[in-house]
Parts: C-alpha cells; structure tokens; sequence
C-alpha cells in the first residue's frame, strides 16, 4: 500500500524517520478507519467449487469490520477499548480524511525535496 501513497522514486534513508511519523500518524489511520474496501463471502457453487464473491453490502473500512467481528474486543490489544478507537475514528469524517493525507504527503514531499536540493 506504501509505493501507491507514496509513489514509486526512490526516498532517501535519511528521511526514514519522516515517513515513519507520516505512515503512523497519518496512512495507518486513514487506511484503517476511512479507507472502504470488500470484503468476501464466500459461495459454492454448483459444482462445489468455492467461490468469492465482493456483494456492495460487504464494503465497509477495517475497523467497521473488526467491530462487527464476534468477539472482537478479544482482539485489541490490552489496555485499548473500542470507546477510544471511536474518538480516533469519527474525530475527522470520511470526505475530510483523504483531504488530511494529501496534505500531510505534500507536505512530507516538499519538506524532502526542499532538504534534497539544499544538499545538492
């Protein structure tokens, strides 16, 4: 999912930091509370063949879909309700979060080249 946000150049090591703070700070969140994607059902068919279907009504963000897990407060880490993942995750809406990314990527990238061409 990196190369797709961040593009394909090369980034420097020296950066490695910056895009650290940027990818927790700033993608994870974006990709696992606003970002909607598919998710399967799996059918068989008549020839008992298993087949994954992608239905409209299965789209939903990650975290959607770990709440609606049974169980799923088995699977946070200790210490971490979903109460404070609610307050991380509707603090910003959905329109809002992409606009917020391509920001912080502009941002992230001008603030590289800005370092790469005072090197050079």
């Amino acid at each position: 999912m990196l190369p797709k946000h961040l593009g394909h150049a090369h980034i420097p090591s020296r950066f490695a930091s910056k895009v650290n703070i940027f990818t927790q700070q700033v993608l994870s969140p974006y990709l696992n509370f606003h970002r909607p994607c598919f998710f399967p059902v799996e059918v068989t068919d008549n020839k008992r063949r298993i087949r994954k279907r992608y239905p409209y009504e299965q789209m939903m963000t990650h975290y959607d879909k770990l709440k609606s897990l049974s169980g799923a407060a088995h699977y946070l880490n200790s210490g971490t309700t979903f109460e404070q993942l609610d307050e991380i995750a509707y603090a910003i809406g959905d329109n809002e979060a992409p606009q917020r990314l391509n920001q912080a990527r502009d941002d992230l990238f001008r603030s590289i080249n800005k370092s790469l061409k005072s090197h050079a």
